[in-house]
């Protein structure tokens, strides 16, 4: 298969008629035809049927010319990039993929704020585990920000050594739950799985087929199955729906001061093992300057949180 194949395809496609979009390539007809039919060869299918109208395309060959133009639109992208005529300096490139974490946002803002680069494209997104993990292993993130727990490590870190990556720890903070202020959980000091018994449990959704070992949430026994379940798909709505309902969720428990919305809290989990947060990288490869520069935002970042979300602690405690 190739470009020109492809080229030939979708231009039939927009005229109708393979003699058309011969005389608008300038070239023969059976030339086109040849072309055309060693690629229906190559994959097996029929593109399209002639008729005394032109020619009708099958399911197949609509199905095939959607992935024909996101590959020539990708090649023309490419080429306008890195094509010898260009003359203009290349953009530096910098992508994190992040479980949803504030203190994640607020490093990518200081990095943002710090930034002297005259031309730049940062991407922050944020995903789950499994998405994060996938983001860094085909290079479409430089770094990576996942959790760890003593449950989770062992099938989380195969996966990393499968692909090759290395998990760099940050910090290790005890598990905590997510409520509004004036739950009436913050009456309590820690809080234990049976404390949490009749509240509706608010979740990240999850890929089907994805092991909960890679689920936002701290995995426990006791919410594989709620009896009341609430799942959302982004840290805004997760946060609304926290501050404005009795339903809670599990987690590191960190929390943003000016990111953060005031009126969620977190009180520590009893009897559970720390959450070891950090960030995942190629193995054996060198940290470039800007995913240099952004661990280290991201170590005092984190600091920043902790602090942040101690006093908050006190202050539930002391009240």
């Amino acid at each position: 298969m190739t470009f020109q194949q492809l080229t030939y395809v979708v231009e039939i496609s927009k005229c109708g008629s393979i003699n058309k979009a011969a005389h608008k390539l300038f070239l023969s007809q059976s030339g086109i035809s040849t072309a055309v039919r060693e690629l229906e060869e190559e994959l097996g299918i029929k593109f399209f049927v002639r008729s005394n109208r032109g020619v009708e395309f099958t399911p197949e060959g609509k199905e095939f010319l959607g992935y024909a133009v996101s590959l020539l639109e990708q090649k023309q992208r490419i080429e306008s990039l890195y094509g010898e005529s260009r003359s203009t300096i290349a953009p530096v490139h910098f992508s994190v993929s992040t479980q949803r974490y504030p203190f994640t946002e607020d490093a990518f803002l200081e990095m943002l704020q710090q930034n002297q680069e005259n031309r730049y494209q940062y991407t922050l997104k944020e995903t789950s585990m499994d998405g994060v993990i996938d983001d860094v292993y085909d290079h479409r993130a430089d770094i990576g920000v996942i959790f760890l727990t003593k449950l989770t490590e062992k099938i989380v870190c195969r996966l990393l050594d499968a692909r090759e990556l290395t998990f760099h720890e940050l910090a290790a903070v005890p598990p905590c739950v997510y409520v509004r202020k004036g739950h009436p959980l913050t009456q309590l000091e820690h809080v234990s799985e049976a404390d949490l018994e009749g509240y509706p449990y608010s979740s990240f959704e999850q890929a089907q087929g994805v092991a909960v070992d890679f689920s936002e949430e701290l995995p426990m026994v006791s919410m594989r199955k709620p009896s009341k379940a609430i799942i959302v798909n982004n840290r805004s709505t997760a946060m609304n729906v926290l501050a404005n309902t009795d339903a809670y969720s599990t987690g590191s428990g960190l929390l943003a001061e000016h990111l953060s919305p005031a009126n969620v809290v977190t009180i520590p989990l009893a009897d559970k093992d720390p959450v070891r947060l950090g960030w995942i990288y190629p193995q054996n490869a060198k940290l470039s300057s800007h995913a240099e520069g952004f661990v280290r935002l991201l170590e005092q970042s984190i600091q920043r949180s902790i602090a942040y979300t101690s006093s908050l602690h006190r202050q539930i405690v002391g009240k």
